[in-house]
Protein backbone atom coordinates (compact mmCIF):
# COMPACT_ATOMS: atom_id res chain seq x y z
CA UNK A 1 0.00 0.00 0.00
CA UNK A 2 1.16 3.39 -1.19
CA UNK A 3 1.46 6.21 1.76
CA UNK A 4 0.83 9.67 0.16
CA UNK A 5 3.27 12.39 0.59
CA UNK A 6 3.51 14.06 3.85
CA UNK A 7 4.64 17.21 1.84
CA UNK A 8 2.67 17.20 -0.80
CA UNK A 9 -0.73 19.54 -0.53
CA UNK A 10 -3.70 19.37 -2.15
CA UNK A 11 -4.02 23.03 -2.65
CA UNK A 12 -2.24 24.05 -5.94
CA UNK A 13 -1.72 27.34 -4.85
CA UNK A 14 1.07 26.09 -2.50
CA UNK A 15 2.84 23.93 -5.59
CA UNK A 16 3.35 27.41 -7.76
CA UNK A 17 6.82 28.95 -7.58
CA UNK A 18 7.33 32.28 -5.51
CA UNK A 19 7.78 35.14 -7.94
CA UNK A 20 11.02 36.60 -8.13
CA UNK A 21 12.03 39.91 -7.74
CA UNK A 22 12.67 40.28 -10.73
CA UNK A 23 8.52 39.23 -11.85
CA UNK A 24 7.34 41.37 -8.96
CA UNK A 25 9.39 44.17 -10.33
CA UNK A 26 7.87 43.90 -13.31
CA UNK A 27 10.57 42.66 -15.78
CA UNK A 28 13.04 44.07 -18.34
CA UNK A 29 11.77 47.32 -18.96
CA UNK A 30 11.13 48.06 -15.10
CA UNK A 31 14.70 47.30 -14.52
CA UNK A 32 16.04 49.55 -17.37
CA UNK A 33 13.69 52.20 -15.28
CA UNK A 34 15.20 52.14 -12.08
CA UNK A 35 18.50 51.38 -13.41
CA UNK A 36 18.36 54.81 -15.56
CA UNK A 37 16.35 56.54 -12.49
CA UNK A 38 19.34 55.64 -10.27
CA UNK A 39 21.96 57.32 -12.22
CA UNK A 40 20.00 60.17 -13.15
CA UNK A 41 19.41 60.91 -9.14
CA UNK A 42 23.48 60.62 -9.29
CA UNK A 43 23.60 63.11 -11.45
CA UNK A 44 20.89 65.65 -10.07
CA UNK A 45 21.16 65.30 -6.34
CA UNK A 46 23.51 67.31 -4.38
CA UNK A 47 23.69 64.39 -1.82
CA UNK A 48 24.98 61.63 -3.88
CA UNK A 49 28.18 64.26 -5.35
CA UNK A 50 30.85 61.85 -4.04
CA UNK A 51 29.22 58.70 -5.30
CA UNK A 52 29.29 60.26 -8.86
CA UNK A 53 32.57 61.59 -8.22
CA UNK A 54 33.41 57.64 -7.98
CA UNK A 55 31.86 57.16 -12.01
CA UNK A 56 33.96 59.29 -14.21
CA UNK A 57 32.94 61.12 -16.25
CA UNK A 58 29.76 59.25 -18.42
CA UNK A 59 27.65 56.88 -16.81
CA UNK A 60 26.91 54.98 -19.88
CA UNK A 61 28.97 52.03 -18.97
CA UNK A 62 27.68 51.44 -15.39
CA UNK A 63 24.52 51.95 -16.50
CA UNK A 64 24.67 48.41 -18.83
CA UNK A 65 26.48 46.95 -16.09
CA UNK A 66 24.34 47.25 -13.33
CA UNK A 67 21.20 47.13 -15.47
CA UNK A 68 22.77 43.48 -16.55
CA UNK A 69 23.72 42.38 -13.29
CA UNK A 70 20.48 43.14 -11.75
CA UNK A 71 18.75 41.56 -14.17
CA UNK A 72 20.26 38.37 -13.48
CA UNK A 73 20.63 39.46 -9.47
CA UNK A 74 16.97 40.01 -9.00
CA UNK A 75 16.11 36.53 -10.71
CA UNK A 76 15.87 37.29 -14.29
CA UNK A 77 17.94 36.67 -17.37
CA UNK A 78 22.03 36.33 -16.03
CA UNK A 79 22.79 39.23 -18.75
CA UNK A 80 26.02 39.72 -17.15
CA UNK A 81 27.40 36.50 -16.82
CA UNK A 82 26.58 35.99 -20.16
CA UNK A 83 28.81 39.00 -21.34
CA UNK A 84 31.63 38.91 -18.62
CA UNK A 85 31.22 35.39 -16.47
CA UNK A 86 30.97 35.50 -12.71
CA UNK A 87 30.17 38.99 -11.46
CA UNK A 88 33.38 38.94 -8.64
CA UNK A 89 31.65 42.05 -7.24
CA UNK A 90 34.24 42.62 -4.07
CA UNK A 91 36.99 41.89 -6.67
CA UNK A 92 35.85 44.34 -9.27
CA UNK A 93 35.29 47.23 -7.10
CA UNK A 94 38.60 47.06 -5.04
CA UNK A 95 40.12 50.13 -7.13
CA UNK A 96 37.48 52.27 -5.59
CA UNK A 97 37.61 53.26 -1.65
CA UNK A 98 34.04 52.34 -0.33
CA UNK A 99 33.42 52.51 2.88
CA UNK A 100 30.18 53.57 5.42
CA UNK A 101 29.45 56.83 4.02
CA UNK A 102 29.81 54.95 0.11
CA UNK A 103 27.66 52.49 1.01
CA UNK A 104 25.55 54.66 2.72
CA UNK A 105 24.95 56.96 -0.58
CA UNK A 106 24.56 54.10 -2.71
CA UNK A 107 21.50 52.34 -0.83
CA UNK A 108 20.10 55.60 -0.38
CA UNK A 109 20.48 56.65 -3.98
CA UNK A 110 19.04 53.04 -4.82
CA UNK A 111 16.04 53.34 -2.05
CA UNK A 112 14.59 56.72 -3.67
CA UNK A 113 14.98 55.55 -7.57
CA UNK A 114 12.77 52.74 -6.02
CA UNK A 115 10.38 55.05 -4.51
CA UNK A 116 10.66 57.56 -7.60
CA UNK A 117 9.53 54.52 -10.05
CA UNK A 118 7.17 53.52 -7.57
CA UNK A 119 8.24 49.96 -6.50
CA UNK A 120 5.50 48.76 -4.78
CA UNK A 121 6.91 49.00 -0.65
CA UNK A 122 7.13 45.60 0.40
CA UNK A 123 9.47 44.98 -2.79
CA UNK A 124 11.31 48.06 -1.74
CA UNK A 125 11.68 46.72 1.86
CA UNK A 126 12.69 43.69 0.67
CA UNK A 127 15.24 45.13 -1.77
CA UNK A 128 16.66 47.55 0.40
CA UNK A 129 17.69 45.11 3.06
CA UNK A 130 19.45 43.15 0.28
CA UNK A 131 20.98 46.03 -1.12
CA UNK A 132 22.37 47.00 2.21
CA UNK A 133 24.11 43.56 2.84
CA UNK A 134 25.60 43.49 -0.27
CA UNK A 135 27.04 46.92 -0.45
CA UNK A 136 28.20 46.59 3.82
CA UNK A 137 29.95 43.27 2.31
CA UNK A 138 31.59 45.77 -0.28
CA UNK A 139 33.35 48.13 1.81
CA UNK A 140 37.21 47.95 1.60
CA UNK A 141 38.06 51.18 3.76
Amino acid sequence: MHDPDPVQDDDPAETLPTPTAYTLLGGDARVRELVDRFYDLMDLEPAFTELRAAHGTSLDEARDKLYWFLSGWLGGPSLYIERFGHPRLRARHLPFAIGIKERDQWVACMSQAMVDVQVPDALVQRLQHAFMQTADWMRNK
